[in-house]
């Protein structure tokens, strides 16, 4: 990456809905699963249907949407393989990403769709990596475990592109190359069905198989990731996209990490004499989501403090209060369908892709009838709010804490 180019933002999405909040509130392109050969299994996922609506939109915007291709393929795949990457290739996405070495060379000898090896192959050295670039592959998906000296010393050796996850959940084994899942409930972990084993509590014995008591029963669960406060290094080291990690993560979650890290991105390349890192976009991460986060191995201190072993706690996020539908600058009246529940007094703020977070107590409430009402509890309820600044529409509402 020239030094003068905007690294790209890259973003998960787990459907069109998610697609668009993630293009919306400021990725420069989108990752997504078809429903064939992905590692999402559980994930909604997207048709060849679906993914051409979705090209549609992602281009229209000028941005750009990868589709994984990541799977280990099997025998019984192989056949199929080609046709799929042919269908891809007419629908025009911009990338696949690719673990399996015959999908790669596939990939590149039959269609003309760019190849970017997948983070499943754990790579962290750049000589794998320049075997790579010779296959054929024109952008690297880093290890999560990779560290910023490493990737200081790849890009002094070899000249391609580099994507690093800056943000959201750590593998306990090098990203995806466990196996418990497939021993302990046989979903493969390598085909998309992993049952997150490290997240289980266990009991722990010593040598004589006597339990060991601690605050609660063992895990061995990594912490999240978190970059935010090494994105104006990361930019100095010259990666060439920054990538989120979570296609079966909320809409809420998306645009919240998407809209922070747009911030710092735009904040330090435009402005680096007067950048300040503000530590509040970090209180607002944390809020979005139910683990901690830290830098992982990026600063070669990945020890005792990545991970949980007793005591952790995991609390579903209740901060998503609501998306704003439209807004009537005569009437001041905004439409909002619930996603949380929220009453009349409560302290929110809204936030958007072109709209500065703002603070606001609830005064009236009216439903869609405009009848006054105090609470809003009912799933997806369509309300109205009189606020004095102007909101648009896909713009968000939260707590403010």
């Amino acid at each position: 990456m020239d030094k003068k180019d905007k690294p790209e933002l890259l973003a998960p999405a787990g459907d069109l809905e998610r697609l668009k909040i993630a293009l919306l509130y400021g990725a420069d392109a989108v990752y997504v699963g078809g429903d064939l050969f992905s590692l999402r299994a559980n994930a909604i996922n997207f048709s060849l249907e679906e993914l051409e609506e979705a090209v549609l939109f992602t281009h229209s915007l000028s941005k750009k949407l990868y589709v994984t291709v990541n799977i280990a393929l099997h025998n019984k795949e192989a056949d199929k393989i080609i046709n799929y990457l042919e269908a891809l290739d007419k629908i025009g996405v911009d990338a696949i990403i690719v673990s399996d070495p015959f999908i790669i060379d596939l990939a590149i000898k039959r269609t003309k769709i760019p190849v970017h090896l997948s983070t499943q192959q754990s790579t962290l050295n750049y000589e794998a990596i320049k075997f790579f670039k010779r296959e054929g592959v024109s952008r690297i998906v880093l290890a999560r475990e990779v560290s910023a000296s490493d990737i200081k010393l790849i890009k002094e050796k070899v000249d391609i592109e580099l994507e690093c996850f800056v943000h959201g959940a750590m593998c306990a084994s090098y990203s995806g190359r466990c196996v418990l899942s497939n021993f302990l409930t046989a979903r493969d972990s390598n085909r998309g069905g992993c049952s997150q084993i490290c997240r289980w509590d266990f009991k722990l014995l010593n040598e004589f198989q006597n339990q060991l008591q601690g605050e609660k029963d063992f895990t061995f669960c990594t912490k999240d990731l978190s970059l935010l406060k090494h994105i104006p290094d990361l930019i100095e080291l010259g990666v060439d996209s920054f990538k989120i990690e979570g296609r079966m993560r909320s809409t809420y979650y998306i645009a919240t990490v998407v809209n922070i890290y747009r911030r710092v991105i735009d904040e330090y390349f435009y402005d680096k004499k007067n950048y300040h890192y503000n530590v509040e976009y970090e209180k607002i991460l944390r809020n979005c989501a139910n683990r901690d986060s830290v830098p992982q191995f990026f600063d070669g201190d990945c020890g005792v403090d990545c991970q949980y072993y007793n005591g952790r706690v995991e609390v579903s996020n209740q901060d998503f209060l609501g998306i704003v539908l439209s807004y009537d600058e005569q009437t001041k009246l905004a439409v909002i369908e619930q996603r949380n529940y929220f009453k009349q007094g409560d302290i929110v703020e809204f936030f958007g892709p072109n709209t500065e977070p703002f603070s606001v107590k609830i005064s009236e409430i009216y439903d869609e009838f405009n009848n006054i009402i105090d609470i809003v509890r009912h799933p997806k309820q369509i309300v109205k709010l009189k606020l004095q600044i102007k909101v648009r529409r896909n713009d968000m509402m939260r707590i403010k804490k």
